[in-house]
């Protein structure tokens, strides 16, 4: 089995405006393996939010080719897509995107009910999710019973509940003061520890910095790709 779990090759996004073309992503090829934790940087308008929609199945891209745990997406239906989607991608939002009127062990237990898993062992995996981030004794609660920092937990225990081949989170802490976002990637951390492949796409240095990969993009392009060499130490 290959130890690449995203391969690119050549892929860009192309969107038309009225008259106007906008190339999002010009020429991408990105190879990420199993286990890494890699951040995607960049400015507004650099292709980053595009490569992660595409990276998330999302998106297709225009041309070229992306291939997830070997099986090439760059093609599929709409439907083929949200099947891969819920099958190998955990997401983790800036806006926690939450059930405001579903416990929290319902809104865990949500993309299991997409996978077909019966109900008793929906909420024993989320159960278990959220005993993984700490938040075992709050299954009863409703998100607005909750801080910034434990919704933001919830969607991340959301996230693993499918034993996802990737976490994809897109700007994590963006909602969050500074202490509760060191928290957050506290978490994160601890994630990567225990084998998860993390992507993250981030326009805060100090969040990338996380990160042991940063790629840098700007117009579309891939300015820099390399190890962190200046990786922050969580301490909580």
């Amino acid at each position: 089995m290959s130890n690449h779990v995203i391969q690119t090759k050549g892929i860009s996004r192309i969107y038309k405006m009225g008259t106007e073309i906008i190339r999002a992503l010009q020429t991408v090829d990105i190879t990420i393996n199993r286990g890494e934790y890699v951040a995607f940087m960049g400015p507004s308008g650099s292709g980053k939010s595009t490569l992660m929609n595409i990276v998330g199945c999302l998106d297709t891209p225009s041309n070229g080719e992306y291939w997830l745990n070997s099986q090439d997406v760059s093609d599929m239906t709409e439907n083929e897509l949200a099947m891969v989607r819920n099958k190998e991608i955990g997401f983790v939002f800036q806006s926690f995107n939450l059930l405001p009127r579903s416990t929290i062990l319902d809104n865990v237990a949500l993309p299991l009910v997409y996978a077909g898993i019966s109900k008793e062992e929906r909420l024993e995996r989320a159960q278990k999710s959220l005993d993984a981030v700490g938040l075992g004794d709050r299954v009863n609660h409703k998100p607005n019973e909750l801080s910034g920092g434990q919704r933001q937990r919830v969607a991340i225990a959301r996230a693993l509940v499918n034993n996802p081949s990737i976490i994809l989170a897109d700007e994590p802490t963006g909602a969050l003061d500074t202490k509760t976002s060191y928290e957050i990637m506290g978490i994160f951390d601890e994630l990567h520890q225990k084998g998860n492949t993390i992507i993250m796409v981030t326009h805060e240095e100090d969040i990338a910095n996380y990160a042991h990969r940063i790629v840098r993009l700007r117009d579309g392009l891939i300015e820099k790709d390399e190890q962190n060499t200046n990786i922050t130490k969580v301490e909580i």
